[in-house]
């Protein structure tokens, strides 16, 4: 879920270099609104202040990115971002952006540090210079969901666009392949990343969890709720509809659900009486809402998953997959420590049965135990983390 939060600026004493090298260049795939990869990049610019940060778009307002990034980072786009309209269209410019990523010129910079969901590892760099990339996932739509994302193109000419979008990704394919043999060190946001790197590119990865802004969600003053509740955008792949269906089968327990998106009006039809749909709210009543639950339930297959940690930062039980990144950073019931209760299959019989087993446990989760275990998740741990491997790379 994409929260409208407040932009924060760099850390008290983020202006004391973290990495060693003297010219440091971060790439990035693209910067359209201020998100889970974006605050990444932030606290990698945190960890080397003055770097020069390369993107290929970038459409936030002048001043919201000087504010978040810090006046002191020069942000360099490529030339694809002075097209007219541009943001409407720039996910389709995959082919040209594998061009534009390699027209960046890095030369003046000793160490180049990437964070990379599809292209921003494909920068070129020389033998004398260190190319670290975070990884947040090799492009899912080019791989492992490469079939899932082609089915989905549609409307006219749907059989002619759908041959367009195989060639392209197959080009892409090649391309990505290619360029994954120029990294020297590789970074993964999660186990079950470093996992898909290794199967796509046959690269080992280190796995650094992301930072998450654990300080802004913390425990609440006001009594908890009889309710559970999820969040995120309203997508087919977050299953919120299954979630929704869970719940019309327990019509003893109420759902809150928060986000908006294209599947809202399907959901919102499918909602019973104890479902209430509260769509896109503030970011602090975001924060209430987990504050006050009796658990967040959450049924998406994630990389990493931010709001499942952001709610145990509030002392809130997570009822999520027990695959993905998610089962990296809940502890099941059963568990000493534990913060929650995984399912197996993304179904409602299995969501309905984890349910059940919270609601059977709930006694043995404590807010503690959630809170402790976000804490690990932190910006610091992460600007700590990233900086000393980075450093410990520098020759």
């Amino acid at each position: 879920m994409k929260h409208s939060v407040p932009v924060a600026a760099a850390p008290q004493g983020a202006a004391e270099a973290l990495i060693r090298g003297e010219r440091v260049a971060l790439v990035h795939d693209w910067i359209p609104l201020i998100a889970g990869a974006e605050r990444v990049l932030q606290q990698m610019a945190n960890c080397a202040p003055g770097s020069d940060i390369f993107t290929l778009f970038n459409f936030l307002p002048e001043e919201t990115a000087r504010n978040f990034f810090g006046a002191d980072h020069r942000i360099i786009t490529s030339s694809l971002n002075d097209l007219p309209l541009v943001e409407q269209y720039y996910r389709f410019l995959l082919l040209q952006s594998t061009r534009a990523i390699e027209a960046f010129d890095l030369s003046e910079h000793d160490v180049v540090l990437s964070s990379s969901a599809a292209l921003a590892k494909g920068v070129i760099t020389g033998p004398g210079q260190l190319h670290v990339s975070y990884v947040h996932s090799p492009a899912r739509y080019a791989w492992d969901l490469t079939h899932e994302y082609i089915a989905t193109v549609g409307g006219k000419l749907g059989g002619l666009k759908r041959a367009v979008a195989r060639e392209m990704m197959h080009r892409f394919r090649l391309w990505d392949m290619r360029t994954a043999q120029s990294v020297d060190h590789y970074l993964a946001n999660s186990q079950f990343i470093a996992r898909r790197i290794w199967k796509i590119y046959r690269r080992e990865a280190q796995v650094i969890y992301p930072p998450v802004n654990t300080g802004d969600f913390v425990p609440g003053t006001a009594a908890r709720g009889d309710h559970f509740v999820t969040a995120s955008r309203l997508v087919p792949y977050k299953r919120v509809e299954m979630i929704v269906e869970a719940f019309n089968r327990r019509p003893d327990l109420r759902l809150r659900v928060i986000g908006d998106g294209p599947d809202m009006k399907k959901i919102r039809q499918l909602a019973g009486p104890n479902v209430e749909m509260l769509g896109h709210v503030p970011f602090g009543q975001v924060i209430g809402e987990f504050q006050t639950a009796r658990a967040l339930v959450f049924a998406a297959l994630e990389d990493f998953g931010i709001v499942p940690v952001e709610a145990q930062a509030c002392g809130t039980p997570v009822i999520c997959l027990g695959k993905g990144g998610t089962a990296e950073t809940v502890r099941p019931l059963g568990n000493s420590g534990a913060t929650g209760v995984w399912f197996e299959d993304q179904t409602v019989e299995s969501l309905v049965g984890a349910i059940d087993r919270f609601v059977e446990g709930e006694s043995e989760i404590r807010s503690e135990d959630c809170i402790v275990n976000a804490a690990s998740f932190g910006e610091e741990r992460f600007r700590q983390q990233y900086s000393e491997c980075v450093n410990s790379l520098i020759s």
